[in-house]
């Protein structure tokens, strides 16, 4: 029977994440409901650790905006991030993004996040690349150790407790079953057969343009 009590103590927290808006510039919206053990996590950090795929990003500088004004909350790693690189260019970003209890349910947390599509290379029939985002880690941090040991293990994270000011605090990974394995983001891409169009008329938009500005410039310029 102590098991059995284990077992329903440590059911696995369901993690959901959700793209908003559409294009390239999309809010990532990831929801957590910790199991019967979560009951004890108030006044506990819960995050999700993600990985993004070069295919997207999160500004930094965006973020910080963010911060500033108690929007959000994450770690990004690195945290330098080139926001010009193309998708074949870039590289994988963790990130690890606190999130706020939902009023709404007492063992449930909630954060968004916002995140931007790199341009892809163009490509032979498809208008859209795929993005493919791995489900989330969860993650509990408490600095009075009130998790339970049989259902949270210790994890390595160097990111600090959200909030805490009393030094550093583990971190705990949560068993979790995700609602879906997988979130499909779908970038906008040109296609190769049009390259020749784009160059043609790249290369007569910048001639009239400078054929413009040149005008100007000798009709109104001073030269004395």
């Amino acid at each position: 029977s102590v098991i059995l009590d284990v077992q329903a103590a440590c059911q696995d927290a369901i993690i959901t994440q959700e793209l908003l808006k559409e294009g390239f510039h999309r809010d990532l919206l990831v929801k957590v409901e910790l199991g019967v053990a979560g009951e004890d996590a108030g006044g506990c950090a819960v995050a999700a650790r993600t990985r993004l795929p070069p295919g997207i990003y999160v500004d930094p500088y965006e973020l910080a905006s963010l911060q500033q004004h108690n929007l959000t909350k994450a770690v990004l790693i690195p945290d330098v991030v080139d926001v010009e690189a193309p998708e074949y260019l870039a590289t994988d970003l963790l990130v690890l993004l606190y999130m706020e209890p939902d009023p709404r349910c007492s063992r449930c947390f909630r954060a968004a996040l916002p995140v931007h599509g790199r341009y892809h290379r163009p490509a032979e029939e498809s208008e859209e690349a795929l993005v493919v985002l791995k489900s989330p880690e969860v993650l509990v941090c408490c600095c009075d150790n009130r998790l339970s040991a049989e259902c949270w293990k210790p994890a390595e994270v160097e990111a600090p407790c959200s909030g805490k000011t009393i030094g550093p605090c583990q971190w705990y990974s949560v068993t979790h079953k995700p609602a879906y394995e997988e979130l499909i983001l779908q970038v906008p891409v040109g296609l190769r057969q049009h390259s020749s169009l784009v160059c043609v008329v790249t290369l007569l938009a910048t001639v009239l343009c400078s054929s413009l500005i040149l005008a100007a410039v000798c009709k109104y310029g001073d030269f004395s």
